[in-house]
This record gives structure tokens, C-alpha cells and sequence, in this order.
């Protein structure tokens, strides 16, 4: 018996054999979103009739390039690129009669990049070191996946601004439906990704028709809040269309344009920062609330949550890999109003001192550059931006009675000054410390039993919805009182509300939005 080929729903597919693992790729969860298709909800996979091959990967979706460390780190960009993009890839030890838990990655890039192709996204060691079936996919990606074009073109494109969300729930449900036939159980399911990836998944949960894909989640460095609505969204779809050329009436133009044109546009679209360029909406249809909404709601009680932050996430974003000094938008842009009215008690409980608050208002209202203030800043935006976010998510999942735990990654990159910076621990988390396309900021000696620790931490939790390990001390769920945090260095350790003078400091700026939450679920 050939065990490389299996019989999916829609035909028989024959993998490769990489010894004690079979590894599939390629396959298609939806029709290709092509032609009429463009701009619509994903739609099933047409059937074949003979033996597809499943050996190599498909096509990721068209994407421009993805430049980190302001402008200084190009990420992996795999070729070729077409909106026939809908593929996911398995992973799968030999079969034995025993159902394996099962992993499906969303992978990060601000809803603008990246790929399940990716070489750092490899499942073949992750798949034989957990004894589990590992999914990486592929979504839409920009304005091809989150284009808001109901107001201006009408009810039939009433999903057009959630269309990589909605590909990401059909993933998940060809999973369900299919990966018994991989050896995975279609009962035991764990959503995990990075960045937009964990902000995806996040998104889900405001989604009824994605209730009950996955019993578990994990995210990396996600949950950010704010979530557009329809008046918004169709405001940079009008905004869109003017780059192009376009006036309303001529929106139809938007069925046959080349991809490219898309693209080119959607650079502009962004040209102030990739921050909140392309996000979801809540259209209504859709997406139905806010991440934290949901969860106030007690949408996602059942969900077992693993949730965490980098402790240096903004510096990915403003430091350059050459050491150079280069000007960056991002403290700029990621301050809001909002947070400037709240400047001076904010800045006063980040200061380490009352000389260093001091110093660091003068420096603040006289716009001086000043490299402890930007340290600070960075401080700030990191907690606004992930961490005091991913808290609040579970801060209320623990309230609606749902298991929850929570980690900081600490391990600083030994290049330059990035810290603990933003996407630092996927090489820790997929244990590819040699082959990583971060390289240059792991350094010469990253810590490996660090790697293989959180590798196994995120096994046992996909295996058994609790992450505790012999090799890390107790790791205990989170809770409103302790708030007990795995703290992920070369020595880890649990701390209890690390961080806590600023985790409060947050309470009185986010009070609105969480009675806004909780008057919102009261009546649902």
C-alpha cells in the first residue's frame, strides 16, 4: 500500500516521503478566487478524477515585498504568486490506527504577506517531534482579501472586506472534513499563528460560522483592537478607487484589472505605514464584533487560550540590521489621540525615576530626539500595541470561565539593539534555530533548550490544552488575581503580573472601550 496517497473529499492526492514523516502540498481547500470569483466568499474545490500530485507547493497569494527592521530585512517571498493561492500543506507521521492532535498555522504580514510555503513554516520536524499533523495554509492577502466594496458596489459583494478571514474558515473546515484520512482528529484542532496570523484567528472568534473549527488557540504577539466598520472601510475603498483613477461609477474596472495594478495601488493605499493599512471590517454579515467583544459574549468559552507578547515588540520596527540611523514613522504613527491625552500619567509610571520623567517630557513636548526617550516610547507602543491588548482578551476569557494561559518572551537578540523584538520567537516556537530567515538577529549561540522548550510547551498544549512540561518550571493557568506569566529566557520562570504598575496604568484609557464591550454583550 502506497501510504502517500489519500483520499480527500474532492480526489486522491499522492504526498512525498520524508522517511517518518508524509508530507502533502499543494492542496486545494477552495476554488480559485479567480475571474468572477474575485472579491468573493471562497467557494469549494472543484473534484478531480485522477491522482493529483501533491509534492510541491502552490502559489502564494500576490503580495509585494515584505521589508522588516525599517526597511533593512527583506523576509522570504516563495515564487510563484497568483490569485489561484488556495492551498494548504500537511505534515503527518506514518499512520497507525492513532488519531493525532492537530496544528493549523495562519501565518503573520500584516494581512499584506507572507505564505504556509514559507521555509521558516517547514512542519516535517515539528510534525515528527510532537507525534502530530501539521497544517500550514494560504489566505488573500491585501486589497484582494479585505476590500470593502458593499456600499459602493453593492449586496453581492457584501463579503468583500472579511474575504482572507473567510478563506481562513474554509481551511479550517476542509481540516475537519478531511484530516482524519492524514491520521489528525478532527475533534482535537489547534488554531495557532503570529502577528496578523494571532490577530486572524482573534478575529474568528467574532465570527459565528467559525464556532467550533478549532478547541484551541495560540497568539503570537496579536491582538490588536480596532476594527474598522462599513462607514470606514468604504472611506479607503473611495480613497482606493481615486488612486487608481476611478470614479464610483466605474468600480467594475476593479473585476479585471491586473493584480499588479491592485497592488501598486495598495502601495499607496499604505504609503504612511503598514500599521492599519489593510484590516478587517465589521461589516455586519461577517464579523459581527471586535475580538474583545466576542469574548465578552462568551463566544469562545470552550476555546482553551495560549496568549503572550514579546517584551521589545516595537524595536522590529524602528531599529535597522545595519546599525544605520534611518527616520521611522512608527512612534508617530501608532500614537493616537487617545494616548497622547494620557502622555503625562503614562509617561510618569514608564519612567524609571522622577529625573528620567522629567527629562523625558521636556524631551517629549520639545520634540527633541533622544535615545532614552525613544526607548521609552518603544516601551509604550509595545504595551498599547500587543501586550495590554492580549491581556484584556484574556483578562475577559478567564471572566466568561474559559482556561486561559499567558507568556512573555524575554530572550534578547544579541544584534545591536532589537531586544526581544517582534517575530523573535517563531524560531524558538518551530525549534529552526539553524535555518531560520531571522538569522542575523539570533546570533551565533541562541539558546537551543530555550527552542526546544517552547516547542514542546506548544505540543503539549495542542496535544492536551495545558502547556506544562518537565523542563519548565509550573506554569499555572492564568487568573484576575496572580496572573501567574511563563517568562520565556534562557532561565524561564513563572512571574506573577509582571509588569503590574503598567499593566494598571492602562485600566482608566481602555475603561471606555470595556464599558462600550460590556454594554455591547449585555444586550446580545
Amino acid at each position: 500500500m502506497d501510504e502517500t496517497i489519500v483520499e480527500t473529499h474532492s480526489g486522491k492526492i499522492r504526498g512525498a516521503d520524508l522517511g517518518k514523516v508524509i508530507a502533502w502540498k499543494g492542496i486545494p481547500y477552495a476554488a480559485p478566487p479567480v475571474g468572477a470569483r474575485r472579491f468573493q466568499p471562497p467557494q469549494p474545490p472543484e473534484p478531480w478524477a485522477s491522482v493529483r500530485n501533491a509534492t510541491t507547493f502552490g502559489p502564494i497569494a500576490p503580495q509585494l515585498p515584505f521589508l522588516l527592521a525599517n526597511g533593512t530585512l527583506e523576509v522570504e517571498m516563495p515564487e510563484p504568486q497568483s490569485e489561484d493561492c488556495l492551498y494548504l500543506n500537511i505534515w503527518a507521521p506514518r499512520q497507525d490506527g492513532r488519531k493525532r492532535p492537530v496544528m493549523v498555522w495562519l501565518h503573520g504580514g500584516a494581512l499584506l504577506n507572507g505564505s504556509g510555503s514559507q521555509s521558516d513554516y517547514d512542519g516535517a520536524d515539528f510534525a515528527e517531534r510532537g507525534d502530530l499533523v501539521l497544517v500550514t495554509i494560504n489566505y488573500r492577502l491585501g486589497v484582494l482579501g479585505f476590500l470593502y466594496l458593499a456600499e459602493l458596489a453593492g449586496e453581492a459583494y457584501a463579503s468583500s472586506g472579511n474575504c482572507g478571514l473567510l478563506d481562513q474558515i474554509a481551511a479550517f473546515q476542509w481540516v475537519r472534513e478531511n484530516i482524519a484520512v492524514f491520521g489528525g482528529d478532527p475533534d482535537n484542532i489547534t488554531a495557532f499563528g503570529e502577528s496578523a496570523g494571532a490577530i486572524s484567528i482573534a478575529m474568528l472568534f467574532g465570527m459565528p460560522v467559525a464556532r467550533g473549527l478549532f478547541q484551541r488557540a495560540i497568539l503570537e504577539s496579536g491582538p490588536a483592537s480596532d476594527v474598522p466598520d462599513k462607514k470606514a472601510a468604504s472611506q479607503k475603498t473611495q480613497t482606493f478607487l481615486e488612486i487608481l483613477g476611478l470614479k464610483t461609477s466605474e468600480i467594475a474596472a476593479l473585476w479585471t484589472l491586473p493584480y499588479e495594478k491592485l497592488l501598486a495601488a495598495q502601495a499607496r493605499l499604505i504609503k504612511d505605514g503598514r500599521f492599519g493599512g489593510i484590516q478587517p471590517v465589521l461589516d455586519g454579515k461577517d464579523l459581527l464584533a471586535t475580538p474583545l467583544q466576542a469574548l465578552t459574549r462568551g463566544a469562545a468559552r470552550d476555546v482553551t487560550l495560549l496568549i503572550g507578547t514579546n517584551r521589545d515588540e516595537a524595536r522590529l520596527f524602528t531599529d535597522t540590521i545595519t546599525g544605520e540611523k534611518r527616520e521611522s514613522s512608527l512612534a508617530s504613527a501608532a500614537i493616537s489621540p487617545e494616548l497622547r491625552k494620557n502622555a503625562l500619567k503614562i509617561l510618569r509610571t514608564y519612567s524609571k525615576s522622577k529625573r528620567a520623567f522629567w527629562r523625558a517630557l521636556a524631551c517629549f513636548a520639545l520634540r527633541m530626539p533622544d535615545e532614552k526617550l525613544q526607548d521609552l516610547l518603544l516601551e509604550i507602543i509595545t504595551d498599547y500595541a500587543a501586550r495590554i491588548p492580549s491581556i484584556r482578551l484574556a483578562e475577559q476569557q478567564v471572566r466568561q470561565g474559559g482556561r486561559v494561559w499567558m507568556y512573555r518572551f524575554d530572550w534578547p537578540s544579541p544584534h545591536l539593539k532589537f531586544g526581544a523584538c517582534h517575530a523573535l520567537e517563531l524560531p524558538f516556537v518551530w525549534n529552526k534555530l539553524d535555518a531560520s530567515s531571522m538569522s542575523v538577529l539570533l546570533g551565533a549561540n541562541p539558546p537551543r533548550e530555550l527552542a526546544c522548550g517552547m516547542q514542546a510547551a506548544w505540543i503539549a498544549f495542542a496535544r492536551t490544552g495545558d502547556p506544562n512540561i518537565p523542563e519548565l518550571p509550573t506554569w499555572p493557568a492564568y487568573d484576575l488575581e496572580r496572573r501567574g506569566t511563563m517568562i520565556f529566557h534562557e532561565m524561564c520562570q513563572v512571574i506573577n503580573d509582571p509588569q503590574a504598575a503598567e499593566r494598571q496604568v492602562w485600566d482608566d484609557f481602555f475603561s471606555v472601550a470595556g464599558e462600550l464591550d460590556s454594554t455591547e454583550a449585555s444586550g446580545a
